[in-house]
């Protein structure tokens, strides 16, 4: 799953550390959720997107939607 996690971050100056404390969850798991090694579980991926103040999708993009798109 491809995500923008690594630049919402950036945009708020935030670490990776920083992030995890909000999200209550370690800076290890927002590692690998920037490096697409691990997809976070639906109620984590709601808690982005209200920190963010945007939706799932302005976060995440399946990867078979991206093979599909024009």
């Amino acid at each position: 799953m491809k995500n923008r996690l690594k630049v919402l971050r950036a945009e708020r100056d935030w670490t990776q550390a920083d992030l995890a404390t909000a999200l209550e969850v370690s800076r290890q798991t927002i590692n690998a959720i920037e490096k697409g090694k691990y997809d976070p579980s639906l109620p984590l991926a709601f808690r982005m997107a209200r920190l963010f103040k945007c939706t799932i999708e302005d976060i995440f993009q399946d990867l078979q939607d991206l093979d599909t798109q024009p």
